[in-house]
């Protein structure tokens, strides 16, 4: 009763204001009908919010659903694929059929490539820029689900420095030529890299990871996680951060990379040169394998006996030692995985004593953290069937079971002819 007196009284003195003009009098008295129409509904349904014109009210508009990620297998067995394959229907088919036919569990698929574009349009506005014109997967979300649904953990592969687009929109962040300061430096490919320590392109690379993990990828890959080389490495030049070592530049990108990813759930893996494993310097590119296990869940060393020097180890061909290259690179990975102690000096690890040389406490890791990188493509011979099995029992005897293959062309000939007889086999 009180309230309905209340709104007689609002029409009573709406009456009086009437004698100012009748058009004021029609408004007001639709709009005290609104207000009263706008109370009974309030007073019938408090969990109803109004707002003006057609627009949905912001209760009842559906949340979108928060993606599912896989648990990490065990064993991961993966295959890598383009972004263009992947943006192409008939091709990820197939090479989806090839993977539920195998023993493979896994796919890479790039979320950046090596131009710098993205693989797929993220929600996030300050990135729309960064999709590829050409080789793109619009329904990547979906494929993600379709993957997830057939039981297929999804890793998403960033190159990170290498980055010719970002570095022609922001050429003060890029390596530079000595020769020339104001001249991006480009490796033999022509392709540019952004200087390491330029921390304004870290959040970048992490809006991008963030953008992958919310669609559903379950593990961020970096690769291109270094400083450039294959060129001219005389005429470079850095103006991030002069006189900071290569690879104490880098480890620093580990951390805050770790610091803003790893909050999310993210699992996190780092592709280095297969020289990583038993070189004890930098490899002038900043990356020591030690300095990136603290931040990283795997590491993934690119074994790949055809990137292996002449004489390494002693071998003259090392094209004919894909077993002796793989077996001999992934026991030293595993010897230092394990190991307590290290004499490289790690950020994250604290000094013991004071001999010198210093060795560091260094925590034992897992032996699965590593996980390689095997080849499965022709370079530059003809990669033979025999070649590929001949990584993978190289792999399972330096006591690992995980493999990532690489075949940038997305044809996995040999490896084909292989995995059929392989299956999976656990290693303790």
């Amino acid at each position: 009763m009180l309230g309905i007196k209340m709104r007689k009284g609002a029409r009573f003195r709406i009456a009086l204001w009437c004698i100012a003009g009748i058009a004021v009098c029609i408004l007001a008295i639709g709009l005290a009908g609104t207000i009263s129409r706008a109370a009974m509904f309030a007073t019938s349904s408090s969990a109803l919010s109004f707002a003006r014109g057609t627009t949905t009210p912001a209760s009842v508009i559906p949340a979108k659903p928060t993606p599912t990620h896989m648990a990490t297998p065990s064993i991961v067995r993966a295959i890598y694929m383009t972004q263009c394959a992947a943006g192409t229907p008939s091709l990820r088919k197939t090479l989806v059929q090839f993977i539920e036919g195998t023993g493979l569990n896994a796919v890479v698929i790039d979320v950046k490539d090596y131009s710098g574009r993205l693989s797929f349009t993220p929600a996030d506005l300050s990135l729309k820029d960064s999709v590829s014109p050409t080789c793109r997967a619009p329904d990547m979300e979906a494929f993600v689900k379709e993957l997830h649904e057939k039981n297929i953990y999804v890793i998403g592969r960033i190159t990170t420095f290498q980055d010719p687009y970002y570095t022609a929109l922001h050429p003060e962040l890029a390596v530079k030529r000595l020769s020339d300061k104001s001249a991006n430096w480009k490796d033999r490919h022509g392709l540019s890299f952004i200087d390491v320590s330029a921390k304004p392109y870290w959040s970048y690379i992490v809006k991008i990871g963030n953008a992958a993990h919310d669609i559903g990828f379950d593990e961020l890959n970096f690769d291109y996680i270094r400083f450039p080389s294959d060129g001219n490495m005389n005429d470079t030049f850095y103006t991030w951060n002069p006189g900071v070592g290569k690879s104490e530049a880098l480890e620093k990108f580990y951390i805050y990379l770790h610091d803003q990813l790893k909050p999310t759930g993210a699992v996190m893996s780092v592709d280095l040169f297969g020289m990583v494993t038993t070189n004890y310097d930098d490899l002038n590119i900043g990356q020591v394998i030690e300095r990136a296990m603290p931040y990283f869940d795997f590491i993934d060393p690119m074994v790949y006996p055809s990137h292996y020097p002449t004489g390494f180890n002693g071998y003259k061909n090392v094209n004919e030692h894909p077993y002796d290259i793989v077996y001999f690179s992934l026991t030293h990975a595993v010897e230092r995985t394990l190991a307590t102690t290290t004499k490289e000096s790690v950020l994250a690890f604290t000094r013991i004593g004071t001999s010198t040389p210093a060795v560091y406490e260094k925590p034992a890791y897992l032996a699965s953290k590593i996980r390689p990188w095997l080849q499965s493509f022709d370079y530059p011979v003809t990669y033979t069937p025999e070649m590929v099995s001949a990584q993978i029992k190289a792999n399972t005897d330096a006591g690992l079971s995980s493999y990532l293959f690489w075949d940038p062309a997305n044809k996995y000939r040999s490896l084909r002819a292989v995995l059929p007889t392989e299956g999976i086999t656990t290693v303790n």
